[in-house]
């Protein structure tokens, strides 16, 4: 066991009554990070999570929190985790100073700390002001800020969040996403989602899920590389056609080109480069060296949904 990691899960399996929701996954969580599980309904992001809150056991294979094993060592890893589930299950006709309060002596909180925690995380999760307010009269918005101070009242070193904005609208989204951003490092979290911009913007790293199982697990800037083989630069250059046709023709680094009219003494020159290369600086070099006037110069980049479309596609096109 590596003290830099928070998870281990390994081989972890999942069967209901012949239904298999978890098969055979993977996957390490260093300590201060936030991973993304990332999949649409059905994918078992939310069984994953259950097992490593201790809700669910496995039907095989091994999970890991802090060093302790979440089947053989439950209690303890409870104590080291914050857990809000998808539904986010709250007392709607307590107040949210009084809630807070409860869960938090629940959680083992003595009497004084309880008090401070409440005061600390009302503050980050911005309740402050609806202190005494019932919950069940609160918006969706902070009903999901209850429930994210809970899961952190307690201080626990990992957070487990399961669809932690789904039904807030765009305002409520930003500020439940820089709550998120904010806890990294000091904490672990782990978030599922299903939107495919929140693990983009929120996460550190990402594990894409598919029925079950992980078809890739990496960094958002690493996974773009790995897709960079087909990226394009697009260049808007005001020269002579067929010198800028010339020009690409000779340069070992670009695999194919189009030149095409634009506005004015402009052409959009598409080009994609051999292996993924980055032709930015190189085209900037030359047009400068040649005195050929550049309004244009930017590489094309995969979005999460593209890369989420590239590793499912197989196995989609095997089922039809």
């Amino acid at each position: 066991m590596s003290e830099e990691l928070m998870i281990e899960v390994a081989n972890l399996t999942k069967r209901y009554a012949g239904n298999t929701a978890v098969s055979d996954v993977s996957f390490t969580v260093k300590r201060g990070e936030i991973v993304g599980l990332l999949g649409p309904n059905g994918a078992g992001k939310s069984t994953t999570m259950r097992i490593l809150a201790c809700y669910l056991p496995a039907s095989s294979g091994t999970v890991r929190v802090a060093g302790l094993d979440v089947f053989q060592e439950s209690d303890e890893v409870r104590r080291r985790i914050g857990y809000m589930p998808e539904n986010n299950p709250l007392h709607y006709d307590m107040r949210v100073r009084e809630y807070l309060k409860f869960r938090a002596r629940l959680k083992g909180l003595g009497l004084k700390k309880s008090r401070v925690r409440v005061d600390v995380v009302m503050e980050q999760c911005g309740l402050t002001e609806v202190s005494r307010r019932i919950i069940g009269q609160l918006s969706k918005g902070y009903r999901q800020r209850v429930g994210l101070a809970d899961a952190l009242v307690h201080e626990p070193e990992l957070i487990i969040l399961d669809e932690p904005t789904i039904g807030l609208d765009p305002n409520q989204i930003r500020l439940v996403r820089q709550l998120i951003k904010g806890l990294g490092g000091t904490h672990t979290v782990l978030i599922s989602t299903h939107i495919l911009p929140e693990a983009e913007m929120t996460c550190h790293r990402v594990v894409i899920m598919y029925e079950g199982k992980i078809l890739a697990a990496d960094t958002p800037e690493n996974l773009q590389k790995l897709m960079s083989s087909g990226s394009q630069v697009v260049a808007e250059i005001a020269a002579p056609a067929a010198e800028l046709r010339e020009c690409w023709a000779q340069m070992a680094e670009i695999e194919q080109f189009d030149v095409s009219p634009s506005e004015g003494e402009y052409f959009r020159c598409a080009l994609t480069p051999r292996d993924g290369l980055d032709l930015r600086p190189q085209i900037f070099l030359l047009a400068r060296d040649r005195g050929w006037s550049l309004r244009e110069l930017t590489r094309s980049r995969h979005s999460l949904e593209d890369i989420y479309v590239q590793v499912t596609r197989p196995d989609e096109e095997e089922e039809v």
